[in-house]
């Protein structure tokens, strides 16, 4: 059984999606730092030094000054400021 595995991992196709999905994770991290280590920066500050990361809607009767302080008390939290960082890193 481990010989039949072997020689099916060994076939060109595994190989190369093994090959491309690692290539893809690492482009992966690339551009997400380029997103975030770059991009959003300038664009942040000419929108008045937002930033997009801490945006979300309380859905909880208490206030909170952060979604950390909300996500540490449990409250339910629309993050919506994190859905426009993803779709910019898209």
């Amino acid at each position: 059984m481990l010989k039949e595995f072997k020689e099916f991992a060994m076939r060109g196709n595994v190989l190369d999606l093994a090959v491309g999905v690692i290539i893809g994770a690492a482009f992966g991290k690339i551009i997400a730092s380029l997103v975030d280590d770059v991009l959003m920066p300038p664009l942040g500050r000419m929108l008045g030094h937002m930033d997009f990361s801490n945006l979300f809607i309380n859905l909880s009767d208490k206030s909170f000054e952060t979604i950390a302080a909300a996500k540490a008390a449990g409250a339910p939290t629309l993050n919506y400021g994190n859905f426009i960082n993803t779709i910019i890193n898209f």
